[in-house]
């Protein structure tokens, strides 16, 4: 396999001689042990990715290429995510453009096997601060302070303020409620206040990888910032989260599963009740001894939702707003 650096690259010519380089990247989301885990390959924390190529008869077919080969991992669930082609990702010295058309791909996971290539790792440990199932994270009290000097250091009281501002909307200060869907808001303000190893900061001045995070290569972790965004968005209304579960499930390991996803936790009996409500599943008659305790009863998505287009547009699952 060709490392992100080096691999071949398809290009189409540009207007005054620049080329475009047409990469498909994926983001390939998994929940196992109630850790939800993104796919990397190489020694450089890289999401999967490959350029377009001639040969692929469409885009989602050549994603697909791409990561079983670099993986050996099928792609079941794909959507199109985002496609990136900021100014920025002109290769410097060589007039070349890079777009990155990305994907969101969910797939089960059980066991989560690493290969020599790929390995699966916690989306947690590229985003330390967005984890709040056990209370707020040490990584956003230690960020804190660090963004509001960031803010203070605006040349102008209005652009202290403006930040200011900002950073409390993101990242939940001055008493505001903590929004799980403004994770790339959350990456994009850090990148700018030079926070992460990607946004060029003083590296001896830079916070610990246990507060800022693992770095990606390139822009892979914006793109990641991208992916989980939707993914929290997208659960709360569409029954996308049970291609991520096994086969048959219990209620319980839903809502672990959802709670895993969002970074917070979700009212038991509430959850319950709308999932029941909304008939997104259906008993199998079948229980398990899922803790050691009383046997619990196994369900499976109710497919026939999917036939039901209002239903499927009033799916909402609560989160906890506490």
């Amino acid at each position: 396999m060709h490392d992100q650096a080096t691999r071949p690259r398809k290009t189409i010519t540009a207007r005054k001689g620049r080329d475009i380089n047409v990469d498909l990247i994926a983001v390939v989301a998994a929940v196992s042990d109630r850790d939800p885990c993104i796919l990397t390959v190489g020694q450089r924390d890289s999401l999967p990715s490959g350029p377009f190529e001639l040969s692929h008869r469409s885009l989602q077919s050549g994603l697909r290429d791409w990561v079983e080969q670099q993986t050996g991992h099928p792609l079941g669930y794909i959507e199109q995510l985002y496609t990136f082609a900021d100014r920025d990702r002109i290769i410097a010295g060589r007039e070349q453009r890079n777009i990155s058309i990305s994907y969101l791909a969910l797939t089960r996971q059980n066991p989560m096997t690493p290969s020599r290539t790929s390995q699966w790792r916690s989306w947690y440990d590229y985003f330390p601060w967005e984890d709040h199932r056990l209370g707020t994270p040490k990584a956003l009290g230690a960020l804190r302070p660090l963004l509001i000097a960031w803010a203070k250091g605006a040349e102008s009281a209005a652009a202290r303020r403006e930040r200011r501002h900002r950073a409390a909307i993101a990242f939940a200060f001055e008493d505001r409620r903590w929004n799980e869907e403004l994770t790339l808001q959350r990456y994009e303000l850090l990148y700018e206040a030079a926070l992460v190893e990607e946004g060029g900061g003083d590296p001896i001045a830079a916070p610990a990888a246990s507060v800022s995070g693992r770095a990606m290569v390139a822009d892979h972790r914006r793109i990641l910032a991208t992916g989980i965004a939707r993914l929290r968005s997208k659960i709360k209304y569409r029954p996308v989260v049970f291609e991520l579960m096994r086969p048959t499930f219990t209620l319980l390991q839903l809502q672990r599963t959802v709670e895993a996803l969002a970074g917070r936790l979700i009212n038991k009996p509430n959850f319950r009740r709308l999932v029941e409500q909304q008939e997104l599943v259906e008993e199998t008659g079948e229980t398990c001894l899922e803790t050691g305790g009383r046997p619990a009863k196994l369900y499976q998505f109710r497919r026939a939702i999917l036939d039901d287009s209002a239903v499927v547009l009033g799916t909402k699952l609560p989160l906890s707003r506490a």
